[in-house]
């Protein structure tokens, strides 16, 4: 039962847009309704409101920390061991891309599965993030660099393993399973970039 509350309370936290709380509490145009029409962080700079997007990626990258956080500070006490850990992580991911506080229509979890990484392991985070940076500094889609980063942390985890940190298999596969649903929910981006019509990192909303 404990194990069920922690993965009903991830992901109700997972289900909190920041994109869209933000966006309104700051007055500006709801991020569904321009851009990619995706409530996330990119989009959200696409109004050029700088602020909003680094507080909806903060907000959105912290509730991934926090689900994944609780579990494991206060789930040892319990009993609770791992795979809450694993299950915690994923939910609160599909909350974000599913949330019920907005009709289930959510983002596409690229900040979220950072914070359940960094709180899994803060090294593979910052390598999962390292990557992100690097593809998206030189080629400037925020896509490609998700599908990269995407691609890359399960393997980071896995290879990380006694070398960096002792991996486990539930988490592993629930760090896959994030990867798998944040490539499908990148499916459109994937077109448009095969295409080249992807917007860039930092393009202006269309009037």
């Amino acid at each position: 039962m404990l194990t069920v509350a922690a993965v009903v309370l991830a992901y109700l936290i997972g289900s909190i847009s920041f994109a869209v709380v933000v966006s309104r509490v700051m007055g500006l145009t709801d991020p569904r309704t321009y851009g990619s029409k995706n409530p996330g962080a990119t989009n959200v700079l696409r109004s050029g409101n700088k602020a909003a997007a680094i507080l909806t990626l903060l907000g959105d990258g912290a509730k991934g920390y926090v689900a994944v956080w609780l579990v494991q500070k206060f789930g040892p006490a319990y009993n609770v061991g791992n795979g809450a850990v694993a299950m915690a992580a994923l939910a609160v991911f599909i909350g974000h891309l599913y949330p019920v506080f907005f009709r289930f229509k959510g983002g596409k979890g690229v900040a979220t599965a950072l914070g359940v990484l960094l709180a899994i392991e803060p090294g593979l985070g910052l390598a999962v993030l390292a990557s992100w940076l690097l593809v998206a500094v030189f080629f400037r889609y925020s896509s490609l660099a998700a599908l990269v980063a995407a691609v890359l942390a399960p393997l980071f985890y896995v290879f990380g393993h006694d070398v960096a940190w002792d991996a486990d298999p539930r988490i592993g596969t629930a760090i896959a399973l994030m990867s798998l649903l944040l490539i499908f929910r990148h499916r459109e981006n994937i077109a448009k970039l095969m295409a080249g019509k992807e917007s860039k990192i930092g393009s202006k909303k269309k009037a």
